[in-house]
């Protein structure tokens, strides 16, 4: 039986294209609305890995999605990394000016917030999914409305694309991960990058003391985020990125972290795509 790979959103997606790349274009997927729907699919067995989006250049990190890997003790096994091109899109023989409503995800709204000022006109809803919203505008023939989505969606659905590459910035990219029930197992590939998560308590030196041990072990930082623990306040969960050429040192740090923290948690480790 070929593996079901969970994604976020149906066929046109961001993680539709992610899966297509990673896994192939034959990738089979189970489609979730939304990315509770998406891990529990995980958890129960249903899917046997999934894509989740993690952070975007202009919009952020995506912070629920950290608890959702952290609660539901799954391993990020890979990640992958797309440039996101948003489109506004109707059915075929309208006019920007014809528009009264967008919809889409509030990430995608995020990312083209600077175009949409130039159309006080329209109001913007936020949505489960962009090419859901595609699809939904299509099947109702709406009129009025549009969907910000990719490219892919357009053609699927046959819209009509009003206005492409209205995100802000050009330079605008996601990365995805890849996250299964089961940890990587390198199998002959590198596996330099690690995604750790620990706690600790907000007092003088603390951060700084585990910082300095990256540095020792030769491990660079390539992201950190911080969350507060809402049972317990002046304490944070930190979600931490550092990619290695030499795992032993990673493992040696790693023996050390674990005293100087709460409740290290290696998240996964994998081959850096960036």
């Amino acid at each position: 039986m070929d593996k079901l790979i969970g994604i976020q959103g149906i066929q046109g997606s961001f993680h539709h294209l992610v899966a297509q790349q990673y896994f192939g274009q034959q990738v089979d997927v189970l489609e979730a609305m939304s990315f509770h729907e998406m891990v529990n699919s995980l958890v129960s067995g249903e899917s046997q890995e999934a894509v989740m989006a993690i952070e975007n250049s202009i919009a952020g990190s995506i912070l629920p999605n950290f608890a959702l890997i952290d609660e539901n003790d799954l391993q990020i096994i890979g990640e992958h990394y797309i440039p996101i091109n948003m489109n506004l899109m109707s059915i075929p023989g309208q006019k920007i000016t014809d528009i009264k409503k967008v919809f889409s995800h509030p990430m995608a709204l995020l990312q083209c917030k600077e175009f949409f000022k130039n159309y006080p006109h329209i109001k913007l809803i936020e949505d489960t999914d962009t090419a859901e919203v595609a699809r939904r505008i299509s099947e109702k023939e709406s009129r009025g409305i549009a969907a910000v989505a990719s490219e892919a969606a357009a053609s699927i659905f046959g819209l009509e694309i009003l206005a492409s590459g209205i995100h802000t910035k050009k330079g605008n990219a996601t990365r995805f991960l890849i996250i299964s029930k089961i940890k990587k197992e390198p199998n002959g590939e590198v596996l330099n990058k690690a995604s750790l998560k620990f706690e600790l308590e907000s007092t003088r030196g603390k951060l700084v003391s585990v910082l300095n041990i990256f540095r020792d072990f030769n491990l660079d930082m390539t992201k950190i985020q911080s969350m507060p623990i809402i049972e317990t306040p002046w304490k944070y969960s930190f979600f931490v990125d550092v990619i290695f050429e030499d795992y032993s040192e990673f493992l040696k740090a790693m023996e050390i972290i674990t005293v100087m923290t709460d409740h290290l948690k290696i998240l996964g480790t994998y081959k850096n795509r960036l």
